[in-house]
């Protein structure tokens, strides 16, 4: 189905608008989301997206519909692991948790613009050069791989190039202002590490196009559902994060599932790209009788690896014990180093405790190798004499 130009510029203003209201009626104004805010508008992003994906199904087929579907999936997933790199920049730069909706809004709106770029540039490929298949289910099943290596925080590290570059090029401050991207500091004017950690960011957001454009690609080759999927999966990850910001760390096959889909696409590109080969070197430049996957499959198999993989982490002692001590970790942290306000600082002691009750009521095997983390423990212990400190004060 042709789209036409009018129905490209309705949908591209709908977005907008979207993005605008967040903006004005959300994160304009500094504050932490309750669990209750967080829910009810992920539910009302999800409910657009899935609106959105009925009239696709509706005016332009079954095949188009499914199409969509399994686009918008497959890149919601990769955007909840893209939350975990986001996660690390965040406590790394330790921006205050209520002024975390501004940066996650503008990597939104980054991503949205850098993806865009990719999507265009990966759709006038397709049409010039049929090996551009091959490219990207090599891509894919690359970085499926590079998904199975064991890997800490320190692999995203928020100390980028663009960061270094940043702190070589202008003056900047160690404090926040607020939300503010620049502060008059020693009679001069300086950036905040709030902007730094826009641009650690934007940064990363390009790599995360490099990886989820091709898997999409994968599944359509319909430019306009490409950039559609990919918009709503997008729009309403701000909430997202607040909401699942306490099962972030509990989904630990989340990596091996991603793993799966990705390669599975990777293999899917490669098949249709040796349908339709023209390649000298590869059977004489003719096309390859091979098997093709059907979208219908591919949506089904996409589902099936994520239910899987959502049950088995949420089951998890491992998550569970994963989740308490870096839960712990972070509370402990925003409250000796991020978080200067009292009464706030009561409420993230107190989910500190929490997270201590819950690893105290793990089995000894994973108490135990707790009690191995010497840094974990100092943390820890340092968190809760400064609150002692304080309550004598």
């Amino acid at each position: 189905m042709d789209v036409s130009a009018g129905v490209w510029w309705l949908t591209i203003l709908g977005i907008v608008a979207l993005l605008v209201f967040d903006f004005v009626f959300h994160v304009r104004k500094a504050h932490i989301p309750t669990l209750r805010e967080a829910m009810f508008w992920s539910a009302v992003y999800v409910g657009i997206a899935i609106l959105f994906g009925v009239g696709v199904w509706v005016f332009g087929g079954a095949t188009m519909g499914s199409e969509y579907f399994a686009g918008y999936v497959t890149e919601k997933a990769l955007s909840v692991d893209n939350l975990f790199v986001f996660l690390i920049i965040m406590s790394s730069f330790k921006v205050p948790r209520a002024d975390q909706q501004k940066v996650l809004l503008f990597g939104i709106v980054f991503s949205l613009i850098a993806r865009t770029g990719f999507i265009f540039l990966g759709a006038a490929l397709i049409n010039t050069f049929a090996w551009v298949f091959y490219l990207f289910g090599l891509i894919l099943l690359l970085t499926a791989g590079n998904l199975l290596k064991p890997e800490g925080e320190d692999s995203h590290s928020a100390d980028n190039i663009m960061i270094r570059l940043a702190r070589t090029l202008f003056h900047t401050s160690d404090r926040y202002d607020g939300d503010k991207l620049f502060t008059m500091e020693a009679g001069r004017r300086v950036m905040t590490p709030m902007l730094l950690v826009m641009v650690a960011i934007g940064s990363t957001d390009i790599l995360f196009a490099l990886d989820s454009i091709p898997a999409i690609f994968g599944l359509t080759q319909n430019v306009y559902l490409v950039f559609t999927a990919t918009a709503f999966s997008l729009l309403g990850l701000r909430q997202l994060y607040f909401l699942i910001d306490g099962l972030l760390d509990r989904l630990i096959y989340l990596a091996y599932g991603l793993a799966a889909i990705l390669a599975f696409i990777g293999v899917k590109l490669i098949l249709h790209a040796l349908h339709e080969n023209n390649v000298p070197f590869i059977n004489d430049g003719q096309p390859v009788n091979v098997v093709e996957i059907s979208t219908a499959l591919s949506l089904s198999v996409i589902l099936g690896v994520l239910v899987v993989t959502v049950v088995a982490s949420l089951a998890s002692p491992k998550g569970r014990a994963q989740n308490a001590v870096s839960a712990a970790r972070r509370h402990a942290t925003e409250y000796l180093e991020v978080e200067t306000e009292s009464a706030h600082r009561e409420e993230i002691f107190a989910k500190l405790l929490t997270e201590e009750a819950h690893i105290r009521a793990l089995p000894e095997k994973y108490r135990a190798r707790i009690r191995e983390e010497d840094k974990l423990m100092a943390l820890l212990r340092r968190a809760h004499a400064e609150h002692d400190a304080a309550r004598t004060r």
